[in-house]
């Protein structure tokens, strides 16, 4: 039995994935490794193959067209034979003691008939350029250690929220789930992080620090400059999440789910306004109205609840040179604080 199955979506990764591969190997036989390799022009393919050849009980290749990280993510879960899933993407790397904590608490729960349907772990940025980190926790949150659900749930503020490197759903969660990510888009993460919340119904946060997250090439998605260039693909990424939940759907939810769910689309919201309004062009206005009026459009509830939300209307309300100078001096904060940048 296969306790988690690691997807690794590989795109012109050769000089960076052996670190990332080596590091996930560590679980030995306890878990799979998807290497996608999405079209790479360089040695990728070749790297996997010699992974595939070397650990054929753990490691399988996909070698397909480039589609993008979404269609990577796509292909591992199509393929997943281990009980979790996770992602992790070529340039970042996990901790080995938290993993190997990870899957003896795994066995615990299995032993138990205790698994629940989604494990939360720590992410630590890794500003490897100057050797500083930044740890991101959720103790506040959940009880640590032990099985929860979303009523026990604790408030998330500010720009604190779960990502899909903090994120290990059980395997047949995610399929229930109908989760497809977007192909050739960037920030599909997002919809992960979201889209399948409300179907994990019980909880488990584990205090360690699993996730590394390499934070300092020039061509990262993070990177203001390209993320400014990319506000088309980040507008699909929030419709797709608001089309996927309404708002009556949302309030149905337990108190935590509920309460968590519009404070993530609030942030959501938040980054695609940045995207859009940090250039002042007729095409981005253009975009900025036809995003909100599709909202209203398919449900005006969670139009009129996303867009009257206090941080969201405060940069709705500004003039849209003045806008995307909120919006982009509070990123730039936000990097100084969690030592993004």
């Amino acid at each position: 039995m296969k306790i988690i199955t690691f997807t690794v979506p590989c795109y012109n990764s050769e000089h960076y994935m052996r670190k990332c591969v080596d590091s996930l190997l560590r679980g030995g036989d306890d878990v799979e490794i998807i290497i996608v390799n999405d079209g790479s022009k360089d040695d990728t393919l070749a790297i996997a193959r010699e992974y595939e050849e070397r650990y054929p009980e753990i490691v399988r290749v996909v070698d397909k067209e480039n589609g993008g990280h979404g269609s990577g993510v796509n292909a591992g879960l199509k393929l997943a034979r281990g009980l979790y899933y996770k992602v992790v993407d070529s340039d970042d790397w996990a901790d080995t003691r938290a993993l190997k904590t990870l899957l003896g608490v795994i066995r615990t729960h299995f032993s138990t008939g205790t698994l629940p349907d989604l494990y939360i772990v720590n992410y630590v940025y890794e500003h490897v350029s100057d050797n500083t980190s930044h740890v991101n926790r959720y103790g506040k949150q959940f009880p640590a250690g032990k099985r929860t659900d979303w009523k026990k749930i604790k408030t998330f503020h500010f720009a604190h929220m779960l990502l899909m490197h903090s994120l290990v759903y059980k395997t047949d969660v995610l399929k229930k789930s109908g989760l497809t990510l977007p192909e050739k888009t960037f920030y599909v993460d997002d919809i992960f992080s979201y889209n399948p919340l409300p179907y994990a119904k019980s909880l488990f946060y584990l205090d360690v620090d699993f996730y590394r997250y390499f934070i300092g090439r020039a061509d990262q998605s993070v990177n203001l400059v390209n993320m400014v260039k990319r506000y088309e693909q980040m507008v699909r990424v929030m419709l797709a999440m608001t089309d996927r939940w309404t708002y009556a759907e949302i309030k149905s939810n337990p108190k935590g789910l509920k309460r968590y769910m519009f404070h993530a689309l609030a942030n959501y919201m938040m980054t695609t306004q940045l995207f859009l309004c940090a250039e002042n062009s007729r095409e981005r206005k253009e975009a900025y109205k036809a995003m909100w009026a599709h909202i209203k459009e398919k449900d005006a509830a969670l139009y009129k609840k996303l867009r009257y939300r206090t941080y969201v209307l405060s940069a709705t309300l500004l003039p849209w040179r003045l806008r995307g100078l909120y919006l982009v001096g509070g990123y730039k904060m936000l990097c100084r604080r969690m030592k993004l940048g």
